[in-house]
């Protein structure tokens, strides 16, 4: 029982914290370059396809602007987003899945 309202106190305080906006963060002792490369080298490994890298902090430079290591990995599997798709058409505004790895005002990736 005890186990169960740790569960529940978890659920309701701790995760809406962490999935602020929306996402899940995660921390990582990694640079954003080198998250990046574990997580693209991981997906592939587990047959997931990357279609993209996205380094936006390069985009803002050649206009000019400085922005924090910022980076975006489009990944998915048409063998599980498309039964997705299927049942539900909209689901594909979410497909396919992205991963942001960014640096914030204190370093932390």
């Amino acid at each position: 029982m005890r186990t169960f309202l740790s569960l529940i106190l978890f659920l309701t305080i701790a995760l809406p914290s962490i999935a602020a906006e929306g996402m899940i963060r995660l921390p990582s002792q990694h640079s954003v370059n080198a998250t990046a490369e574990h997580l693209v080298n991981l997906l592939e490994s587990k047959g997931m396809t990357v279609f993209t890298r996205i380094d936006h902090a390069a985009g803002a430079q050649k206009v000019g602007i400085d922005l924090r290591p910022t980076t975006l990995v489009i990944f998915g599997n048409p063998k599980i987003g498309s039964p997705l798709m299927k049942c539900r058409q909209t689901a594909a505004i979410d497909l396919p899945q992205k991963a942001l790895i960014s640096q914030d005002e204190q370093g932390r990736v």
